[in-house]
């Protein structure tokens, strides 16, 4: 059911149609691993009937919000067992819920995601790992693992998520979505519970072109441009081959590939993101952790623990490395879109991963793919590109500004 679906159904019906959704489309453990809260049939039925025939753009369309963005009265866990214990639960809701009651879309609830939002795989000991609604024992990538597994299953046809170094484009390209991300530190983030505030990024999923352009117009507005635009695609390096081809032939509808002299440049200059990366979340990760980390020590997954402890271990050489590498990247994007409007690039180097192959060599690879628009703070479309094997991938579509008309004409190359 796309938006035009649920927006042509009564209240009562909308309300039970997404409950028994819910109920028969995830199994019960993958209920549990993909939604953190459910709102009450009743509760939802009344916020159906109040966007009913308000006028508003997405007036009766549900959505799901991920975990770390605040909605009145609830709980925001971010993955864990303990949040609500050292962040007290808001009255008010978070300035990204609001600018989608703003809409008329009816919030149904929350979701999963890899604990603190600090992981690529949807692995979660507390709720159970997030799984591909249509292919059971692969995951759906994280860390808006629950957001894309509800739109995926046809819970719901909207979903926001949060992006600091994949965790829409990730998700999205591996259960065939579209995702948009948005700038790090705009309002809609800003409130949300941080995994790093200089990369975090809000966003959203849907299950086609055209109710992703019907989200960004209501949300941000789109543009369209009477000149033809200029993009390239990059092959990048550690790439499956069946994911390379397919992307290769999904960026014919885009872009030529990159020229030798920008081609080299761009691999160049990305090459200190990964490591750049993973230095700076780190320190603003244990930040934000800092005051309670150590008396919550045995609840954290503890995988993400360690994660938290790479700070411990970072020299004062690596974190003016991280910087340089920063500076060098965004100077990198700088001069490209002095001469071209988008960027596309693979999204993921391979097909949704199973349990036993989330190793960190293929998170490495992953996010060797989505570090550098990450670096830049740049905006990214994500569009679906199908597999071979009945998986997908996808590609980043990476812009300058979250208005750039390049994301009107790419959905409409998509279907929308």
């Amino acid at each position: 059911m796309n938006f035009a679906d649920w927006q042509q159904l009564s209240p009562a019906a909308a309300a039970r149609e997404l409950h028994r959704r819910s109920a028969t489309r995830l199994s019960p453990a993958q209920q549990r691993a993909a939604l953190a809260l459910l709102l009450p049939e009743e509760t939802v039925a009344g916020q159906f009937s109040s966007a009913r025939d308000s006028g508003r753009p997405l007036a009766g369309v549900p959505y799901l919000a991920k975990d770390l963005f605040d909605a009145a009265g609830l709980p925001t866990f971010a993955g864990s067992t303990f949040l609500p214990e050292v962040r007290p639960t808001t009255p008010h809701d978070g300035a990204f819920i609001r600018a989608l009651g703003g809409t008329g879309a009816v919030l149904a609830g929350k979701t999963q995601l890899h604990e603190f939002a600090y992981g690529i795989t949807g692995e979660n000991p507390h709720y159970g790992d997030c799984e591909h609604p249509r292919f059971p024992g692969r995951t759906t990538g994280g860390s808006s693992s629950g957001s894309a597994a509800a739109v995926a299953a046809g819970i719901v046809p909207l979903a926001l998520g949060s992006d600091t170094g994949g965790s829409v484009r990730v998700p999205a390209a591996w259960c065939g979505l579209f995702g948009f991300r948005l700038t790090p530190r705009d309002a809609w983030i800003g409130d949300a519970f941080p995994l790093a505030p200089s990369f975090d990024t809000a966003g959203w999923f849907t299950a086609t072109a055209l109710d992703m352009r019907l989200a960004i117009s209501a949300l941000t507005g789109l543009r369209s441009v009477h000149r033809d635009l200029r993009g390239c695609y990059l092959d990048m390096p550690g790439v499956d081959p069946e994911v390379a081809d397919a992307c290769r032939r999904a960026a014919e509808r885009l872009a030529p590939p990159a020229g030798a002299s920008v081609r080299d440049d761009l691999l160049h200059g990305f090459v200190p993101a990964l490591d750049s990366y993973h230095t700076i979340v780190a320190r603003e990760a244990w930040e934000a952790h800092r005051p309670w980390a150590e008396r919550f020590r045995e609840r954290y997954d503890p995988v993400v623990w360690q994660r938290l402890m790479r700070v411990q271990t970072l020299t004062p050489a690596q974190i003016d490395a991280a910087q340089f590498g920063l500076t060098t990247v965004r100077l990198l994007w700088t001069q490209f879109f002095l001469s071209y409007d988008f960027l596309v690039l693979p999204a993921t180097p391979c097909a949704a991963l199973t349990k036993a192959e989330c190793t960190l060599e293929n998170r490495t690879r992953v996010i060797t793919l989505t570090a550098p628009a990450s670096l830049g703070g740049l905006p990214v479309l994500t569009v679906p590109v199908a597999l071979p094997s009945g998986l997908s991938t996808g590609l980043q579509i990476i812009v300058n500004h979250a208005q750039s008309p390049v994301v009107n004409w790419a959905l409409q190359q998509f279907g929308g």
